[in-house]
């Protein structure tokens, strides 16, 4: 967060590959957006009613991905690891023109998305960014799992925990501050399944697009992937990286600590419509300064607007 005016990308960005769950081809494009304007997803094969916004409120899937929809039924599924990208690399406006249903999952991670993003570069304006800050401890519980958002003076901290029964998975867990942290094994980290569970999840329709150029795929105590992994924890960063891409469904950068066991595309959307429910969970602050002392955010250079 070293620079407070609201950024989009300098110049058009292309990206073509296969839909992970629906196996189709896909084409995206990011666009510069002015500011104020967000994030807005655009189905250019639909002619009418083809804007999305990427807004928690707007989910309508989140079985192994997260699909928001607009209330015409037009949809666009696999958005957290772009979101993500757009984040990580502070992008507060974009238009996001996608010709297919799903966002291409390239290699399984944001690592792509992140590279182009950063060398086309960025405009940046005169707006001021605007940060959502967490005022109160919101929890969500879901049997044994959890998630939870409190309270940060000024970072983004996510503390994620993973368990699996599986040996190679196993207990991991990972803390990282998304603002000064060095994320590049978070974006680089892939999506993962176990081999026993595949035949399920395709006959759920779902994953006709998977393979191991775009996933990790772990047997018994094997990784089927050439090369095994890219980092010790990718199993574990590569829910991080999700958990980042769905908390960008609030609309803006956020100030928090998220604490989460065992959790994914579901547990992080009910937190969010847990914390909007009530306006006293929240406020919307807009930067006065050109630089983030410590502790600004109880300072009065920062002006509420919601």
């Amino acid at each position: 967060m070293s620079n407070l005016n609201q950024k989009t990308v300098k110049n058009l960005i292309e990206f073509t590959g296969i839909g992970l769950h629906s196996g189709k081809t896909v084409k995206l494009n990011i666009k510069p957006a002015e500011p104020n304007t967000g994030i807005i997803f655009k189905r250019t094969d639909l002619n009418l009613n083809n804007t999305i916004f990427p807004n928690f409120k707007n989910v309508s899937n989140t079985s192994l991905n997260t699909t928001i929809s607009n209330e015409y039924g037009a949809k666009v599924s696999t958005i957290e690891h772009l979101m993500a990208a757009l984040l990580g690399v502070g992008v507060d406006n974009a238009l996001i023109e996608i010709n297919n249903e799903e966002v291409p999952i390239l290699d399984g991670s944001a690592k792509e998305f992140v590279e182009k993003i950063t060398t086309c570069g960025f405009k940046i304006s005169n707006s001021p960014i605007k940060i959502i800050k967490i005022n109160k401890k919101i929890k969500f519980e879901d049997g044994k799992r959890f998630i939870s958002i409190e309270p940060s003076k000024l970072s983004l901290d996510i503390n994620f925990e993973l368990r699996y029964e599986n040996n190679i998975i196993g207990n991991q867990k990972n803390k990282v501050n998304v603002y000064e942290e060095d994320l590049v094994d978070i974006f680089n980290s892939r999506t993962f399944c176990l081999f026993e569970d595949i035949e399920k999840i395709k006959k759920n329709g779902l994953a006709k697009g998977g393979s191991l150029d775009n996933a990790i795929v772990v047997k018994d105590k094997t990784i089927l992937n050439e090369g095994g992994l890219r980092n010790p924890k990718e199993f574990v960063n590569h829910k991080i990286l999700d958990c980042i891409g769905d908390l960008y469904t609030c609309g803006y950068r956020m100030v928090a600590s998220v604490v989460c066991s065992q959790g994914g595309h579901y547990l992080t959307n009910q937190l969010l419509r847990k914390v909007f429910e009530n306006k006293e969970n929240f406020s919307i602050i807009e930067i006065q300064e050109r630089s983030l002392p410590h502790t600004i955010l109880n300072r009065s250079s920062l002006r509420s607007i919601a």
